[in-house]
């Protein structure tokens, strides 16, 4: 999986089946939460083919803590393709609207509390107002390449670096103590094992752990592991996230819905316009999966 790139009614089984992508003045009217799509079982299926999912780029997106908007993130799959448009859908009333985002803005990362809204090292708070300006996490996060960060509701952050010739891609943590995030330090062998390991994901109470890596182990490409607290504090051995979620394609990018129900993540499939290579779709299943894999006691 590229490491870089990996973050409703009964009209909808028609979208399903012809995958078309809908423009502004032909969007379909969708209602109900989760962008009126009916929710997967314990089988991972695409996220709203044809609304969220695309023909035409790479596709990403996350809820807002109150649930109320699904930022989407789109990147080009090939440099002749045109420029994707990255989109908002925000639910007014009972319907889900979509919203076209200015060119450059990227997607935040939400803080559990809906108050702090992370953009790599930096970050804007609520206040009375709307949102304050873009502050800095610190000189040691601005040194990191980040590409993706999560945020616990304790305040901790979990970040990944983006890979180069002379980094490998690690995942770090750092907690938040008297107001302030403390240097980030890198996580145990547990978690930075492999070839890299990228878009970390910390469960809001701070019991687990998802990120995507390469692993001799894996199934094929990136795979989805998992790392459970474990009662004095430590981090378990990582879990690979198994066959319900990894395929020999390339998995990536997890994350939980904010009411804890659903696991998302992005999976690299055969281009649907019929064109050579894979793009990046967005997926779904039922968060049981995590508790299942959760070792007994």
């Amino acid at each position: 999986m590229n490491r870089v790139c990996m973050l409703v009614l009964p009209l909808l089984s028609v979208i399903a089946i012809s995958g078309k992508s809908y423009g502004q003045d032909e969007f379909p009217a969708l209602k109900g939460p989760y962008l009126g799509q009916t929710p997967p079982g314990l089988i991972a299926k695409p996220f709203a083919l044809g609304i969220v999912n695309t023909e035409e780029w790479g596709d990403a997106g996350s809820f807002s803590p109150d649930m109320n908007e699904f930022f989407v993130t789109r990147w080009k799959h090939t440099r002749d393709a045109r420029e994707p448009e990255s989109v908002i859908f925000r639910q007014v009333g009972d319907q889900w609207r979509k919203i076209a985002v200015p060119a450059g803005e990227s997607r935040p990362f939400y803080a559990p509390n809906g108050k702090t809204l992370h953009y790599g090292a930096k970050y804007k708070e609520r206040t009375a107002d709307g949102w304050s300006e873009l502050k800095s996490l610190g000189p040691a996060f601005e040194g990191i390449r980040i590409m993706s960060l999560s945020a616990s509701a304790k305040g901790t952050l979990v970040l990944d670096e983006r890979a180069s010739s002379t980094v490998d891609g690690i995942l770090r943590y750092s907690r938040l103590v008297s107001g302030k995030w403390q240097d980030p330090e890198p996580f145990p062998r547990e978690i930075n094992t492999g070839k890299w390991n990228a878009h970390p994901y910390i469960a809001p109470d701070e019991s687990y752990v998802m990120w995507d890596g390469e692993r001799e182990s894996g199934y094929g490409d990136a795979d989805l592991y998992i790392s459970f607290r474990q009662k004095d504090g430590s981090w378990g051995e990582a879990i690979n996230l198994g066959d319900k979620v990894n395929t020999e394609a390339g998995e990536g990018g997890a994350q939980v819905t904010p009411d804890g129900k659903y696991l998302f993540f992005n999976r690299m499939v055969p281009n649907a316009n019929g064109k050579a290579g894979s793009q990046s779709d967005l997926y779904w299943i039922d968060a049981q999966i995590i508790q299942d894999l959760k070792p007994k006691e």
